[in-house]
């Protein structure tokens, strides 16, 4: 067999790669076929689904495309621009009530009748406590029967000062007579007032046996029962009863006394019932006390609500919000919100007249208007009625109005 210099025996393809030659080349055709045969082919169905999964992840991502109309919407809308507001600092406040007060005894007796309980409302110069009146009312009696004997004694003193005195005048009886006479007189006088102050003080202590309501309010605490004995003293009075006024009430806060000044200036405060309510009821009254605690360093204000204020009581906790000066910030009508949930938002139009549902972060509440603390930008434009911009939308959609 004859061999030709340089030549390479040809391996075929399907040779293990040992049994190829370092100089035996590759047919690039050959390789080419082989990756084509080799790559992976797509079911049918995964084509389908491709397109239709990358449409719901950009729907997810919150970039679905809104319809739009060709015009402006037909929807009542403003455009938002700051506005000045109070600057506010905000401290935590207890309501207390105005008249508040702890009935005591004022005479010693025994508990007859209790006709009120802890909650009801009583009205002015109603019952609340009864008492045994047996010595109260033996007081009086013997008091009474005092002032009788001492207003017959100073009848006779009077008499007799103006017997003596006629026969003096005549000449008849020495001048002395008539002294001891008239200090006869003065004396059943001053026995006799003496006498009437003490009937009316037995009275007062008989009227003690009846405790009436002060003023219009509720029983808060009761600190007696029937069949008790009380004490009007000493040390200190027995406690019967505790009443308190829910129409008109008040919050005490504690602020800072870096803060005084500019609340004493302004003289503005709101308070915030807190939880679940978002009102802002304006107060009547804002009282500076005029002396600060020299432990804490701390100043006591006193806010008034006003008369009538529902849904607040002695002793709840709120947020008093005190005006310490201006600023400007970005308010929206309260009645442009939508709530879903906990999510609050608002229908904001387009400049190329898209409208669309935007979740916002709101924050306090100005009479009619509530603070755009993120969610929203100077000059954009918001549609004032939220279920006319919902309908709209949804017509939109029902239409088939293409996406932009």
């Amino acid at each position: 067999m004859d061999y030709a210099l340089g030549a390479v025996a040809e391996v075929p393809r399907s040779a293990p790669r040992w049994a190829r030659t370092r100089g035996q080349r590759r047919n690039p055709q050959h390789d080419r076929r082989s990756r084509v045969m080799r790559r992976p082919s797509i079911h049918p169905v995964l084509r389908w689904l491709l397109p239709a999964g990358a449409a719901v992840l950009l729907a997810a991502c919150g970039h679905a495309p809104q319809p739009v109309a060709a015009s402006s919407p037909p929807l009542a809308s403003q455009v938002v621009v700051p506005q000045q507001a109070a600057r506010e600092q905000v401290w935590d406040g207890v309501i207390e009530a105005v008249d508040d007060t702890t009935i005591a005894a004022q005479t010693n007796a025994r508990v007859e009748a209790l006709p009120v309980d802890v909650g009801d409302h009583v009205t002015k110069g109603e019952v609340l406590v009864r008492f045994s009146d047996i010595e109260q009312q033996s007081g009086r009696r013997s008091a009474a029967a005092a002032v009788a004997a001492a207003r017959a004694e100073a009848r006779d003193a009077e008499a007799n000062w103006k017997r003596v005195n006629e026969i003096v005048a005549r000449g008849l009886m020495a001048r002395a007579e008539l002294d001891s006479a008239t200090a006869r007189r003065d004396a059943a006088r001053a026995a006799l007032a003496a006498a009437e102050a003490n009937l009316r003080s037995a009275g007062q202590q008989a009227d003690y046996t009846v405790v009436r309501a002060p003023f219009d309010g509720v029983i808060t605490r009761r600190f007696v029962n029937v069949g008790e004995a009380v004490q009007s003293g000493p040390p200190t009075p027995q406690p019967l009863i505790a009443l308190a006024a829910l129409d008109a009430l008040r919050v005490d806060v504690v602020v800072p006394q870096s803060a005084v000044d500019a609340i004493r200036r302004f003289d503005a405060a709101v308070v915030m019932p807190g939880v679940g309510d978002a009102r802002r009821i304006v107060a009547g009254k804002v009282t500076v006390f005029p002396w600060a605690d020299p432990a804490s360093h701390t100043f006591r204000v006193r806010v008034e609500l006003p008369p009538g204020t529902p849904g607040l009581y002695p002793g709840m906790t709120v947020k008093v919000a005190f005006a310490v000066g201006q600023a400007e910030r970005l308010l929206v009508p309260a009645s442009a919100l939508v709530q879903r949930g906990e999510v609050t938002g608002v229908y904001v139009i387009d400049p190329d007249h898209a409208v669309l549902l935007r979740q916002l972060r709101p924050g306090h509440r100005f009479g009619d208007k509530v603070e755009v603390l993120s969610g929203l930008a100077k000059g954009e434009r918001i549609a004032l009625d939220p279920q006319a911009a919902a309908l709209y939308l949804a017509k939109l959609h029902a239409a088939g109005t293409p996406m932009p």
